[in-house]
């Protein structure tokens, strides 16, 4: 008995590329949303005004201090409990976004915060207001030396998906599921999953590490001149 079935792989491969499709479609549009959720929020953290600084610390805090996993069952399962109803992408959706959101908006922080004294100074200094000096200034720098460790995340992010099979969510590895019940192939379609992972992850891996190297150039070069 072969493990790896050609003839299933063939068979199959227009569903499975259809769940990773999915997939995909799912890890962009979480990057969109917690890409600018996790500002704001990072920004809220940083707030003189307590209680909304209170209020994000509360939320990133108990985001990652319960398993993702959890969070999607809450959102799928538990809400139409008390009347929200949402279907397995939407879940998926808001879950992903809020626990990603609450991760990334530390990496925000951090860069900020990792900005000289001297620039907000400098920016005080030339007549800008706090949120001014905030977008022209801050923001900019900030957000080149996060890039690296953001990109880290929507790698992280893109394997996480698979975690969406529990509320039903079709994507890759929920549909690899469905089909195996069928056919016990498990070896062939999970060995087929494994490949797309590895083919969306790894490209995408390089270049994270490209944009790495990049941004370090840059500050080596601002750093001779």
């Amino acid at each position: 008995m072969e493990l790896f079935n050609v003839e299933v792989a063939v068979a199959n491969l227009g569903p499975l590329l259809a769940g990773l499709l999915l997939t995909v479609e799912l890890t962009v549009v979480v990057i969109l949303i917690s890409l600018v959720f996790a500002l704001f929020v990072a920004l809220a953290r940083m707030s003189s005004f307590a209680p909304l600084r209170i209020a994000a610390g509360t939320y990133v805090e108990v985001t990652r201090a319960t398993p993702l996993i959890l969070q999607l069952i809450y959102i799928y399962y538990v809400l139409p409990e008390i009347g929200i109803r949402l279907d397995a992408f939407t879940a998926s959706v808001i879950a992903l976004s809020l626990n990603y959101s609450a991760y990334m908006s530390e990496v925000y922080r951090s860069g900020i915060q990792a900005i000289a004294k001297g620039q907000h100074d400098a920016a005080f200094a030339l007549g800008m207001t706090k949120p001014l000096a905030m977008r022209r200034i801050i923001l900019p720098q900030a957000i080149r030396i996060v890039i690296p460790s953001l990109g880290n995340y929507f790698i992280s992010l893109f394997k996480d998906t698979a975690l969406c099979s529990v509320v039903s969510m079709q994507e890759v590895l929920f549909t690899a599921q469905v089909i195996a019940a069928r056919n016990f192939q498990y070896f062939t379609l999970y060995t087929m999953v494994g490949i797309f992972y590895f083919a969306v992850g790894f490209p995408a891996a390089r270049f994270v590490a490209y944009l790495e190297r990049l941004t370090s150039r840059g500050y080596s070069r601002r750093k001779r001149i």
